[in-house]
């Protein structure tokens, strides 16, 4: 009986490589699983299949788990306005999980000895796929070829053209991953923090002078943080940010750069697309903006970044991730209401945004003009109550300042007696 691994298969060069590898160096029965995060069509997935039989998968499992990426990771992206650096809404990275699950699983259903993936190591992939797979089937080996023998994608088309193999002789410039959240782009100009790609090199977005004149403006409708509606259609999570995406990428919508640190430590550098990423965050934020007290908003900036910081460095079942889920949630009991966002030539703006939980209430007065919750010596009061600290702050360091001023004038007129002391004994022993 042949012993199995399963693979997690593209239908690119590594994980074909890997296929055919796996049978003939170790001899697997290869399984190969395709789990879809959004990136392929119909044809596609075919495509991949075929690949997958033609080097002698003995069974092929194509998945469908965008409702889970919706569910377990862009919905948190989205409740927490999450963007890595403050740019980078996490486009890819978080799907890795979702892969790992559906091939942990299909390997215990399998009776499979071992888990097999594709990644290099140079990149952060390899990682989040060990982390998590270790995670949930830590008795299964973890086989990666290209990484543990440091094959090259030239020695890797070789060997399968030697075995009449047919391989693509196409040169890739970029690197592209496309997910239901957005796209990522690596490759010649990202290798350089100065340049940015051509607009040939993104994959959804149109460039600026293609983008209509005429800008639109779109209303979404969120309940406890979540989008639900677009122009209020009623949408479920994975049709919205389809259907943003395209909308966002006819106008342009969602392309950026983002230089930062991986896993490993060095800096990376990649460009993105992501409209519906962009459009969603900015509508949220200004929701929360108008729902959230201070101290809600300042606790959820610094927890959500935290989040995003351990979900995209692979720490997604570290059990405080499930503790800062909770808190959220917790946050998300008023975000409910409508926002206004208005599209034209690559920029998006907020238009307006109301909710049944605002706290700008304008009964109770207007900012900068009237009010109805203090009256003027309350207001007089406070003023002097909250600049204590100011005014005991300043008044101790003026005399500390003070203090040391005096001090060394009194140095400097002891000095200058000293000097005149001394001086008519000099002048006696010169004469």
């Amino acid at each position: 009986m042949h012993k199995k691994v399963v693979l997690a298969f593209s239908g690119g060069l590594d994980t074909s490589f890997c296929l055919v590898y796996l049978q003939e160096k170790f001899g697997y029965e290869v399984i190969t699983v395709t789990v879809d995060t959004g990136g392929f069509d119909e044809e596609a997935l075919a495509e991949i299949e075929t690949r997958a039989a033609e080097l002698g998968s003995v069974r092929h499992v194509t998945f469908d788990a965008t409702d889970a990426v919706y569910q377990d990771h862009i919905s948190y992206l989205i409740k927490g306005n999450i963007r890595r650096g403050g740019v980078y809404p996490l486009c890819v990275g978080a799907e890795r999980v979702v892969q790992a699950k559906v091939v942990a699983a299909l390997a215990r259903q399998m009776g499979a000895t071992a888990i097999a993936h594709g990644s290099t190591g140079a990149g952060n992939d390899q990682i989040r796929f060990d982390v998590a797979l270790r995670a949930l089937c830590p008795d299964l080996e973890i086989i990666t070829p290209v990484r543990d023998e440091e094959w090259s994608r030239d020695d890797s088309a070789a060997y399968l053209t030697e075995r009449g193999i047919a391989v693509s002789t196409e040169t890739r410039v970029y690197s592209v991953n496309e997910g239901l959240w957005g796209v990522t782009i690596g490759g010649k100009e990202t290798h350089d923090s100065w340049q940015v790609p051509p607009d040939e090199a993104y994959a959804w977005t149109v460039p600026l002078e293609k983008a209509p004149e005429q800008a639109q403006t779109i209303t979404l409708t969120f309940e406890k943080g979540q989008p639900v509606a677009l122009d209020g259609k009623e949408m479920g999570g994975v049709e919205l940010v389809r259907a943003l995406n395209a909308l966002g990428a006819s106008h342009g919508v969602g392309r950026g750069m983002h230089l930062g640190d991986t896993i490993l430590g060095i800096k990376g550098r990649i460009a993105f697309e992501a409209p519906a990423a962009a459009i969603l965050l900015e509508a949220h934020r200004e929701l929360e903006k108008l729902v959230l007290t201070r101290w809600q908003s300042h606790w959820k900036e610094q927890l959500s970044s935290f989040y995003g910081m351990l979900l995209h460095e692979a720490q997604y079942f570290d059990p405080v991730m499930r503790d800062l889920e909770a808190f959220i949630d917790s946050s998300q009991e008023t975000v409910t209401g409508e926002v206004k966002i208005k599209l034209h030539k690559g920029n998006l703006s907020v238009a307006g945004s109301r909710s049944p939980f605002s706290m700008m209430n304008a009964a109770a007065g207007t900012y900068g003009e009237r009010n109805a919750l203090w009256s003027a010596a309350e207001a007089r009061g406070f003023c002097t109550i909250f600049g204590t600290q100011s005014l005991l702050a300043m008044q101790a360091r003026q005399g500390a300042a003070a203090k040391a001023l005096g001090e060394v004038a009194a140095g400097l007129v002891d000095i200058q007696k000293g000097a005149e002391a001394i001086s008519p004994a000099l002048s006696t022993a010169v004469n």
